[in-house]
C-alpha cells in the first residue's frame, strides 16, 4: 500500500460504552459524540463465549435513542445467529459477530446483511487471518481483537499486528472496501502502530471514558493515529 493511499483512508474513532459510566450512559454517549467520536461501539457478552455478562438489545435501544452516530455492536456470543435480528431491530448498524463461533460463517454474514446491518467478523488475537480469507468480499468490516475478549483494560497484544497487515495487504489487492477496526488496549502509544498496520477503525475504552476531559482524549488519538 503506497503512503499516498494511506492518507485517503478515514480514521474512524469509537468510543466503546463497556468504560462508560452506565449509570449516566445516555449523557456519556451524548458527551462522546459531542467530543467527536466517529461510531458507538457496543460489546455485547453473554458469560459463555467470554467470562462476562453485558448489554441485551434494549440497552442498544436506548443507546441508540442518545445518539446520532452509528452503533457498532461487537457479538461476543454463541449462537449469535439467534440474536442478529433482534440487535438490528435496536440499531445496530453493524454487527460484528466472531468466526470462532460461527461453523456457518458465509450464511450468518448473509444473514446480517439481509437484516438490513454492515457486516463484521472478529477474530481472537490468536485466530489466523486465513480464516476469513473466503468471505472478504461479502463483508464490510474485520475486527481484529488486540486483547483476548471479556474484559475492559487489558494490554495490547503487538503480535496480532502481521495479522493485520496481512489483512490490509490482501484488501488493497482485491481492491474492496472493507474496514479494519481494532479493540483492546488502544491508547496514544498504541494506536499508531495499528495504523502503520493498516487500521483505519479504532476502538478506544479507558482512554476515552476513563479520561477528564473526552474532546481532548479523542483529539489526542486520532493525532496519534495519522
Amino acid at each position: 500500500m503506497s503512503a499516498e493511499a494511506d492518507k485517503t483512508r478515514e480514521i474512524l474513532i469509537a468510543p466503546s460504552i463497556l468504560a462508560s459510566d452506565f449509570a449516566h450512559l445516555g449523557a456519556e454517549v451524548k458527551a462522546v459524540e459531542e467530543a467527536g467520536a466517529d461510531w458507538i461501539h457496543v460489546d455485547v457478552m453473554d458469560g459463555h463465549f467470554v467470562p462476562n455478562l453485558t448489554i441485551g438489545p434494549p440497552i442498544v435501544e436506548a443507546v441508540k435513542r442518545s445518539t446520532s452516530l452509528p452503533l457498532d455492536v461487537h457479538l461476543m456470543i454463541e449462537e449469535p445467529e439467534r440474536y442478529i435480528e433482534d440487535y438490528v431491530s435496536a440499531g445496530a448498524d453493524t454487527v460484528g459477530v466472531h468466526v470462532e463461533t460461527c461453523p456457518h460463517l458465509h450464511s450468518t454474514v448473509a444473514q446480517i446483511r439481509k437484516a438490513g446491518a454492515r457486516a463484521c467478523v472478529v477474530l481472537n488475537p490468536a485466530t489466523p487471518a486465513e480464516s476469513v480469507e473466503y468471505v472478504l468480499d461479502g463483508i464490510d468490516q474485520i475486527l481484529v481483537m488486540s486483547v483476548n475478549p471479556g474484559f475492559g483494560g487489558q494490554k495490547f497484544i503487538p503480535e496480532v499486528l502481521p495479522k493485520v497487515e496481512k489483512l490490509r495487504r490482501w484488501i488493497d489487492e482485491r481492491r474492496l472496501q472493507v474496514d479494519i477496526e481494532i479493540d483492546g488496549g488502544i491508547g496514544p502509544k498504541t494506536i499508531g502502530q495499528a495504523a502503520s498496520a493498516g487500521v483505519n477503525v479504532f476502538v478506544a475504552g479507558t482512554a476515552i471514558f476513563g479520561q477528564d476531559d473526552y474532546r481532548a482524549a479523542i483529539a489526542e488519538l486520532r493525532h496519534a493515529a495519522g
